[in-house]
């Protein structure tokens, strides 16, 4: 036996070295920026270019800075808030029933009618902003939050429609035809027997439609100017700080901590849902 062999009974250690080892690149490539954010945060204004792992002096003077009353990042969080959280429940009332019918009903062209659906989100949204922003003059509605919600929906939509019908059609059929056979409707076989199954698939769709529509930056930039209406990401672009005319890293910084936080706390919270979700679809 060649000494250069490797043994048999190293082969599986090695192998999961290996995948530890690209499981722990992948990590530190992901949340490097976020760390670096986060120290870069902490730090006194001064100091915003220091390359040291750790903020030495600690400082809190940014999260301040953040907060101060004509900032308006308090206000822009809860658009942000508003925007995303509407955006979530008329893409579930929307996307679940347009699932269901085109994962139940039996017509002509339905996998056109899928294919289209998908087809749509390869659409770049920097080409709809033009005809969006011309549209939503004509009809008054710039600086308002529809102008943000609707955008989002056309853009959260697809994705909604084609992860739940992958995940309708595991259902078996027999589910609603026993629950009509005890009495039921066909609309009440979908509220109370279907609905309440599908609970991974919709919830995993709403956390990821959430976080679509809560980091949208190129509709709530171009469709309000006006200070009130605008969204977090926006607030954070285009933030002055409190600094004079230097730009305001530091307090960038704390706001995009401040930002993002959300959005991880609920991952982590909800992450076997969402693989659960994410999964289930293609079990039978």
């Amino acid at each position: 036996m060649s000494a250069t062999t490797t043994s048999p009974r190293r082969r599986p250690v090695l192998r999961r070295l290996g995948d530890h080892t690209t499981l722990l690149a992948v990590v530190v490539f992901c949340l490097a920026p976020f760390y670096w954010m986060v120290v870069t945060s902490l730090r006194r204004s001064q100091d915003a270019f220091e390359m040291t792992p750790l903020p030495s002096p600690f400082s809190l003077d940014n999260y301040r800075a953040v907060f101060q009353p004509g900032n308006g990042f308090v206000r822009a969080l809860g658009n942000s808030l508003l925007v995303a959280g509407a955006t979530t429940l008329l893409t579930l009332v929307v996307g679940t029933t347009a699932a269901y019918a085109l994962a139940r009903l039996r017509f002509r062209f339905k996998r056109p009618v899928l294919a289209l659906v998908i087809a749509t989100s390869m659409f770049p949204g920097s080409l709809l902003i033009v005809p969006l922003l011309k549209l939503f003059t004509d009809i008054g509605w710039i600086n308002t939050y529809q102008a943000m919600v609707v955008p989002n929906l056309s853009f959260a939509l697809p994705l909604a429609v084609w992860n739940l019908t992958a995940f309708f059609r595991q259902l078996p059929f027999e589910l609603e035809q026993s629950a009509m056979v005890d009495g039921c409707t066909a609309g009440q076989a979908f509220r109370k027997i279907i609905l309440p199954l599908a609970a991974p698939g919709v919830f995993t769709t709403a956390i990821i439609t959430f976080v679509v529509a809560w980091n949208e930056f190129m509709i709530a930039l171009t469709m309000v100017n006006e200070q009130d209406m605008k969204t977090a990401n926006v607030i954070v672009a285009q933030f002055t700080g409190q600094h004079g005319y230097d730009q305001p890293f530091g307090t960038q910084m704390a706001a995009g901590v401040l930002v993002t936080v959300p959005l991880v706390v609920a991952v982590l919270l909800f992450q076997r849902r969402i693989v659960e979700g994410l999964t289930s679809g293609g079990l039978k």
